[in-house]
């Protein structure tokens, strides 16, 4: 066994294990809450002030010890000790190095229970609000081709099947959607994780007479937690963002997964910026598109640390157990690769260039205009859809038979699978007049998605 803990000094006569003194600081990666702690502190200080639990010099003294090191962990100049475990220890060491038996005073009132848990609440909400600014400049990235393609006409897939033709103005608002979705989850976790657990102490509160809401109110806090034993326990704040950023990371692998299969010559839709792809180094033509199959493959990463986290808590009793600590691995680990991961769609998604001609062919195979004759079936006839249904079915058959497409299939032809089919036709069956006639709110007639652009803009930008 090692040396009488300094931290514990009082009660221990020796040291950790090796292997729990292994297993036991945070610190490797809790020092990124820094700037949370120290603000926490500071707020915490002047709390303890102005109730006179604090002298003003003791406090002031306090103040400039905790700049001074603030100033030193920015400089590079901190010497973070692993056997002082974890940033809070860290901070309060440093501080009585300082300053003396004054800094031990700055711990008057609470708990490293209720002081972490204020810090990850700080950290938390910090970090959505990044990543809502990297959420919205996606969403800019896919107004604006949208609004560039609101023209361009590409297959609509069902199955991965041709189905109708569409806008790719349109297919590109659909993402501008799920990432709306998305911003509106991390508002709500934001706005739900925004009280403050300080002042909970380490489970029951504190017999000192503190003042909650001012400390609340210097951190930018809402509101305080109503239950001390609630506040230093949970890890809702926590595990919610983590869920948002799993569903936002399917939605980019969604995005992903179709960048992939367009850029492929089967497909030949459109062409990725080169900054974002790499080469073979045995076959010279190639150029893969990296960036879009690693957004894929990371969001299994950050998905994974939900679960994690979720495993974590799932069998935690009240309140605050070690275990806790194991939370913000998962969140940082989650955090800086979705961060990696919306910037890096961002760019592609700026700089992709679309094969209009190759996305006008594909619309028009696999009969993607067959729901518009069915559609003029009823309209012009009078005709039950499901009647109407078997017709085209018959008229696609009969296309096929021939090997063309519908609109390449003669009056004759057509009327010998429904006597009243008229000249008229003709003006339904290209994808051009496809999708100019899908005019119903939500549609990809191209004035549609002019006006939802603008809309889009008006929402989200």
């Amino acid at each position: 066994m090692t040396k009488a803990n300094q931290m514990w000094g009082g009660h221990y006569a020796a040291g950790p294990e090796a292997a729990f003194a292994k297993i036991n600081p945070s610190i490797d990666y809790d020092r990124k809450l820094f700037r949370q702690d120290i603000a926490g502190s500071v707020a915490h200080c002047e709390m303890l002030r102005a109730q006179g639990i604090l002298t003003a010099d003791e406090a002031g003294q306090i103040t400039q010890g905790l700049k001074q090191i603030h100033s030193e962990i920015e400089a590079g100049e901190f010497t973070f000790k692993a056997e002082l475990e974890d940033i809070h220890m860290n901070i309060e060491a440093r501080l009585k190095e300082l300053l003396g038996d004054v800094a031990g005073k700055l711990h008057t009132a609470r708990s490293r229970n209720d002081q972490v848990a204020t810090d990850m609440r700080l950290y938390v909400r910090d970090s959505l609000s990044a990543l809502d600014e990297l959420l919205q400049a996606l969403q800019t990235a896919l107004i604006d081709q949208a609004e560039a393609h609101a023209d361009t006409i590409m297959p609509g897939f069902t199955h991965l099947q041709g189905a109708q033709p569409v806008t790719f103005g349109h297919h590109l608002l659909a993402y501008v959607e799920m990432f709306g979705r998305d911003r509106a989850r991390l508002a709500d976790a934001r706005a739900r994780g925004n009280v403050s657990p300080l002042g909970s102490a380490a489970l029951a509160g504190t017999s000192f007479p503190i003042d909650r809401e001012a400390t609340a109110h210097a951190l930018g806090f809402t509101d305080v937690t109503r239950n001390s034993l609630d506040a230093v326990s949970d890890r809702d704040f926590v595990l919610e963002p983590l869920a948002a950023f799993s569903v936002i990371a399917m939605h980019l692998s969604r995005l992903s997964e179709e960048l992939v299969c367009w850029v492929s010559p089967a497909f030949g839709m459109v062409k990725l910026p080169e900054g974002f792809t790499s080469g073979s180094s045995i076959m010279p033509q190639k150029r893969n598109p990296d960036a879009a199959e690693l957004i894929r493959g990371k969001t299994g990463r950050i998905t994974s640390q939900f679960a994690t986290l979720l495993m974590v808590m799932k069998s935690l009793p009240l309140a605050y157990n070690k275990d806790s600590q194991e939370d913000k691995e998962p969140y940082f680990e989650a955090e800086e690769q979705l961060s990696l991961c919306l910037q890096a769609m961002t760019g592609m998604i700026a700089a992709l260039t679309a094969n209009k001609n190759r996305m006008r062919e594909l619309a028009a195979q696999g009969y993607s205009t067959a729901t518009d004759l069915a559609d003029w079936l009823v309209r012009t006839l009078g005709m039950p859809f499901r009647d109407a249904h078997h017709v085209t079915g018959r008229a696609v058959k009969l296309a096929e038979e021939k090997g063309c497409m519908l609109d390449a299939l003669s009056l004759e032809a057509l009327q010998s699978v429904e006597s009243r089919i008229t000249q008229d036709i003709f003006d339904v069956l290209s994808v051009e007049a496809s999708v100019a006639s899908r005019t119903s709110y939500g549609g990809t007639a191209p004035d549609n998605v002019r006006a939802q652009v603008d809309e889009a803009r008006e929402r989200f930008l």
